[in-house]
């Protein structure tokens, strides 16, 4: 499994993955879920995958092919708006589902289904995020809870609930963000390091900071020694509880 999410502030976006693909005690595989695409100047797009590994890499490649030719009629640079370029991203996940759809059902417990998280730009259209599900439908980030996540998502949801705020700034974002995936992290086996954060401020169309955080990176310790020392002091603060009754025993 994994976990993927994206946060649309004000002044950009804040994408982040977990890189783990499997976990069992002897076998730990690790992935790139985050994928930036190559294209034209007034745009920049970036691909959060989660689910069947097989799927997820034949929908980047027929996306990479389509963007390499020419003459394609759809392609992440031809569409105009994002939500074309979701809905077509979808197309392509469902037909690759599809394709393999009588091996699955003949293979018990394989499943090909896989969802993507898109964030970018184009031109002066306003940046956002989409959810794209296996079915090929997808939803937008609302703008009062400015968040989406895809894969193991329970555990770092709590965080997101309560402090995400499409005002912070991209800096506090992205420190959001780990904070989110160290609590997945913490967990689930099944999400782990490296993990990747990318940067895309508003406007100029283009990943602008992209951080790689192996399992032993001294801030990801850091952070986490942090934030948990500080959940332990607010604990400790929290007023008891008022009102108790005694019963007799």
């Amino acid at each position: 499994m994994t976990y993927c999410l994206g946060l649309r502030l004000n002044d950009g976006l804040v994408l982040a993955s977990d890189s783990r693909t499997s976990a069992s005690v002897d076998d730990i595989s690790v992935y790139s879920k985050m994928h930036v695409f190559d294209t034209a100047g007034d745009r920049v797009i970036v691909l959060l995958s989660a689910g069947n590994l097989a799927t997820t890499q034949a929908v980047r490649s027929q996306i990479n092919r389509d963007l390499a030719n020419a003459n394609a009629e759809r392609n992440l640079n031809t569409l105009a708006h994002l939500d074309e370029i979701a809905a077509y991203v979808g197309e392509i996940n469902r037909q690759i589902q599809q394709s393999v759809a009588p091996a699955a059902d003949q293979a018990a417990g394989f499943n090909p289904e896989a969802t993507f998280l898109l964030g970018g730009q184009i031109g002066s259209a306003s940046h956002d995020i989409f959810l794209i599900y296996p079915q090929g439908n997808y939803i937008v980030a609302s703008r009062q809870k400015p968040f989406l996540q895809i894969g193991e998502t329970k555990y770092g949801k709590p965080i997101l609930s309560r402090l995400a705020d499409a005002s912070m700034s991209l800096d506090l974002g992205a420190r959001l963000a780990l904070v989110s995936m160290d609590a997945a992290m913490r967990s689930n086996l099944s999400v782990g390091p490296p993990v990747e954060v990318a940067i895309c401020p508003a406007g100029k169309h283009c990943v602008e900071r992209r951080l790689k955080l192996p399992e032993n990176d001294p801030y990801l310790h850091q952070l986490a020694l942090a934030w948990n020392k500080k959940l332990g002091a607010a604990f400790l603060d929290l007023p008891d509880p008022q009102g108790w009754q005694l019963h007799d025993q």
